[in-house]
């Protein structure tokens, strides 16, 4: 396996109302205000970009008719996780295996200051995958201004992992860990082990259950009596605190 870092920055809800999902998910987790990307309209998008710590939950919504979110929200009858977004140092090797497996991409771009790879939910799985790279390594444009080219502010907590149902979480999971190249460990639960952070799969009762499912997030230093998952966009998110800060 490569020694390069590979994190989870970025966690994507699709909601069909953007702002009473928005607004729910920063004052159950005691957010700062949200970057909104005018970008994201390309797609077709409306959009709230959250920082925790220095990793992001982002909520996009359609702005117009037939859109892929649009149609996501269809297929899965209402709002779901969306999106995986992965920072990684071997962004070119990642797309290399990406396209030796036979996985399409849906659209890409290179930046000065970032690279960003989406994956084709079809071939991954369970998600849309993206495969992103920050220059310099931590910064984030996707985040807002403050984090264009630079380290920003960032806000306390981070993203801990994500769970990921799907109907064969052992072979998509492989898929995963080769096309990333972290380690994968588990046989029946697997894994995939990262920078900070971890990716769970689960089996899924049917094709309209897959999708991202739980978001795991270490809270803001005030928040750290909260213990219970909370339902929100179609996900659980579930507050997990490192046993050193306990």
């Amino acid at each position: 396996m490569s020694a390069s870092r590979v994190r989870l920055r970025q966690a994507v809800l699709v909601a069909s109302q953007l702002e009473p999902v928005a607004g729910a998910l920063r004052s159950a987790l005691g957010l700062q205000e949200p970057f909104r990307d005018p970008g994201v309209g390309q797609f077709g998008l409306n959009n709230a970009v959250f920082a925790l710590g220095d990793c992001f939950l982002e909520v996009i919504s359609p702005a117009r008719p037939d859109t892929a979110a649009g149609r996501y929200l269809a297929r899965h009858g209402g709002d779901a996780g969306y999106m995986v977004i992965f920072d990684l140092e071997d962004l070119e090797g990642a797309r290399a295996r990406a396209e030796q497996s036979g996985v399409r991409v849906v659209w890409q771009i290179d930046l000065p200051d970032i690279s960003g790879t989406h994956l084709h939910p079809a071939d991954m799985r369970g998600a849309i995958v993206s495969l992103d790279r920050s220059r310099p390594y931590g910064s984030w444009r996707w985040g807002g201004p403050q984090w264009t080219g630079k380290l920003g502010s960032g806000a306390p907590g981070r993203l801990r992992g994500v769970t990921v149902a799907v109907g064969d979480p052992v072979s998509v999971a492989a898929r995963w860990a080769h096309v990333l190249d972290v380690p994968l460990r588990g046989e029946r639960n697997p894994m995939l082990a990262l920078d900070g952070a971890e990716v769970a799969f689960t089996a899924a009762e049917d094709e309209q259950a897959e999708g991202l499912v739980e978001i795991a997030f270490e809270p803001s230093p005030d928040r750290r009596d909260q213990s219970e998952p909370i339902e929100l966009g179609g996900v659980s998110l579930r507050p997990s605190v490192p046993a050193e800060l306990t």
